[in-house]
């Protein structure tokens, strides 16, 4: 996830600093690489609750007192008692054959035993007999070993083996299964039940025998026939810029910071980046937070069940932290490989983090990832570097004649020889857009940082922060001594980093929520609402179609397609008020806004009529309130309006489901003039559209026209969504079919 994300942000050079109380967290350069989040979380609002006492002026041990408070609504510790009624739940809901969401629960009960206990190898072997029956046989094997490495106890070994043999069988592991048969076998007493199963999986094991002899015969390999091979991916990486294509250049100038510039033509689904992530966090999402005395517990399924927190990679079967309830991992190799690099620091500190928010937690493991010694190293060389102790930005200065000429080498955050490469000093050095923030939202930063740095010192994690050292290790030497409130020098260092971090984060990390077809568009939203989506980024988009709207005044082509027409002569209606007068001066015609509104209203709740008819299978009726709301539109909207090309893609689905399939693409051709007028002939709307027109006309046999259609409908989709794309199978297997048709036929159609 998140492997084409861009390694530099576009971003607007910096002046000064609003607040002087700030000066001791100053960023004097702008930073590095891309920061993946799978959600952005309320951090803002949970915030703002630890600022409100400050502004009544309350006492910093009011301040800590109601921080604490709020910790304790997200716990992050393991509660034997949550893990005892989570099993209880997963029993309950096993029993009702509901497997998906009993695994869910036994991954849940998991992370609250204590690593080691009979308890928790009873959690394995629960979710192992869910994932049985769910047919993931692999990943069951590996919770039933989980379960015998936690001490699974020796009185219900049995069932375990039994269910262990089953698996191997599925997987055709005969040999594997009968050793563990014999196992089995030797470790029960005779049971009348359980010499039962054995007689069955014993002659299932023989059958499988048997099947096996005579299908000795190795399978042809798979994927010779079949399946379909895209067309090979354009890249060739960039020499001076990792993971960037080499048809990019990279600049920088005090407009707009470092950002990348093509330098060669690109065509229509040519790669331009591939760069991994330096840092990513998971949002934990939604939950129901715990208010003071619940002793419930919340069943349903958030982002932190769902994903790895390291890979972020989809879980079956969590492996919990040892430590924590909260962080959990695809893998033990996930989970060991993460608490060496940071969650040994962040362990402890779980539910600050999500009291604190999303932001705070990137900054911190931004910062345990870079290691002190390269974070120390930066921001010392960002005060010696700084020529104004003012200007957070110093060192972002426009590229002179002789930078320029030497390429990329003046460029903030790269190389001595001017290479750009994923690295912390390449994130330290994107723009934090200090002045463009808030005072308010600047101190309410300040404070989270503050706390988590404070927390951090009094947990006696200070010494792992600055030397990474193992846990065994931070009872030597280095552990803190001070007694003192004040942070350390050293803390300090890490807390004005971390700061730096948690402003660069709104305007130049990447925060994926769900992936969505329909992105900005100047065919598809007006200039203020581009401008609008743009503002947090404290960016000014200059491409022609804001340049002409903006400055022109002129209406943007998506108001002037979707606009009310003439009643009398169908000519466009304008104006800016509540009275629309007609565009042709000879007829002069006027009408309300109000009243043209209304219109549009009253033919979308018929439209939505119509379509209801045909879900209870009435389409004979739909079609006919359709074909009159096409004549009613006619009448007051502009024939390119969005909603007639919608209304010509209803009829042809219509007319799909009566099998009358030449009219069925005679309307849908009429909805993809308009889907073209409006968004382009390339553009992903259009796609869809040819996809639909294929399959109408597949189904309608006309041959010829089919597969120019798949042609097109196949050129579009694979650059939106790639050669494995469900759509891109589909045309692929019609064509494939029609391709085979006899000759005579094919002349014929």
């Amino acid at each position: 996830m998140g492997n084409i994300l861009l390694p530099c942000a576009v971003t607007t050079q910096t002046e000064s600093v609003e607040s002087p109380s700030l000066e001791i967290f100053l960023w004097r350069q702008s930073c590095a690489t891309r920061i993946v989040l799978l959600e952005q979380g309320g951090w803002t609002r949970n915030s703002k609750r630890i600022l409100l006492p400050a502004v009544s002026h309350r006492s910093e041990e009011d301040e800590e007192a109601a921080l604490v408070q709020l910790c304790h609504r997200a716990p992050t510790d393991k509660k034997p008692e949550a893990a005892s009624w989570y099993r209880e739940q997963g029993n309950q809901e096993f029993k009702r054959g509901r497997y998906q969401a009993a695994l869910r629960l036994y991954s849940k009960a998991a992370s609250h035993e204590l690593p080691g206990s009979p308890e928790v190898s009873v959690c394995f072997a629960n979710r192992s007999a869910a994932l049985l029956h769910l047919g993931h046989f692999e990943v069951c094997l590996e919770d039933i070993a989980r379960a015998e490495s936690h001490g699974y106890p020796d009185r219900l070994l049995p069932k375990v083996l039994l269910r262990k043999a089953e698996c191997l069988l599925c997987l055709g592991r005969l040999q594997d299964a009968q050793d563990v048969l014999r196992v089995l076998e030797s470790k029960i007493a005779l049971d009348g039940v359980m010499t039962t199963h054995l007689t069955r999986l014993k002659k299932l094991s023989q059958l499988k025998v048997q099947l096996g002899e005579k299908e000795r015969c190795p399978e042809p390999a798979r994927g010779e026939h079949g399946g379909t091979r895209g067309e090979p991916e354009i890249w060739e990486e960039n020499s001076r810029i990792s993971g960037a294509s080499s048809s990019l250049s990279l600049s920088f100038d005090a407009e707009r910071g470092r950002h990348l510039v093509a330098s060669q033509d690109i065509v229509a689904g040519q790669s331009l980046v591939k760069e991994e992530a330096f840092v990513s966090v998971l949002c934990p999402g939604e939950s129901l937070a715990l208010q003071d005395g619940d002793t419930a517990w919340d069943t349903r399924a958030t982002n932190a069940d769902l994903y790895c927190h390291r890979c972020l990679r989809q879980l079956l079967a969590s492996v919990p932290c040892q430590g924590c309830s909260y962080a959990k991992y695809c893998s033990q190799d996930c989970a060991d490989m993460a608490w060496q690099q940071y969650h040994r620091t962040e362990c402890s500190l779980g539910a600050l983090l999500l009291t604190l928010g999303v932001f705070c937690h990137v900054a911190l493991r931004t910062v345990l990832l870079a290691g002190f010694a390269e974070v120390s190293r930066l921001v010392e060389g960002s005060h010696h570097g700084d020529k104004n102790p003012q200007s957070p930005e110093g060192n972002c200065r426009p590229l002179s004649e002789a930078d320029a000429g030497a390429g990329s080498r003046g460029v903030p955050g790269c190389d001595s020889s001017g290479r750009y490469q994923s690295s912390y000093q390449a994130l330290f050095h994107l723009l934090p857009h200090t002045e463009h923030h808030s005072p308010e939202h600047k101190f309410l930063c300040t404070l989270s940082v503050v706390a988590l740095c404070k927390q951090l010192q009094a947990a006696g994690l200070e010494a792992a922060v600055l030397s990474q050292e193992s846990p065994q290790q931070w009872s030597k030497a280095k552990t803190c001594e001070k007694t003192s409130d004040e942070l350390s020098p050293e803390l300090k260092t890490v807390a004005e980093a971390m700061l730096r971090h948690v402003l660069q984060l709104q305007c130049n990390a990447q925060a994926i929520t769900v992936m969505q077809e329909l992105g900005p568009h100047w065919c598809r939203m007006r200039v203020a609402e581009r401008q609008q989506l743009l503002s947090q980024y404290f960016f000014k988009c200059r491409c022609p179609a804001c340049l002409e709207e903006l400055e022109s005044g002129a209406k943007s082509v998506v108001s002037i397609r979707n606009s009310f027409c003439c009643p009398k002569c169908q000519a466009q209606m304008q104006g800016e008020e509540d009275t629309l007068c007609c565009s042709n001066e000879a007829c002069a015609t006027s009408a309300s806004r109000d009243h043209l509104s209304g219109r549009l209203q009253d033919l979308q709740q018929q439209i939505k009529k119509a379509l209801d008819l045909l879900r209870i299978g009435k389409a004979d009726q739909a079609v006919k309130m359709l074909l009159k709301c096409q004549m009613d539109a006619g009448t007051f909207l502009s024939p390119e309006h969005l909603l007639m090309g919608e209304m010509e893609d209803h009829l042809a689905q219509v007319y799909a489901t009566l099998g009358k399939w030449q009219e069925a693409a005679r309307h849908l051709k009429k909805s993809i003039e308009i889907v073209e007028m409006h968004h382009g002939p390339s553009s992903v709307e259009t796609g869809h559209e040819l996809f639909k027109l294929a399959q109408i006309l597949f189904n309608g046999f006309a041959v010829s026209e089919a597969l120019s259609t798949i042609q097109r409908a196949e050129g579009i989709l694979s650059v939106h969504f790639g050669p494995q794309s469900a759509q891109i199978q589909e045309l692929q297997e019609m064509k494939a079919c029609l391709s085979e048709l006899p000759r005579n036929i094919l002349q014929r159609t």
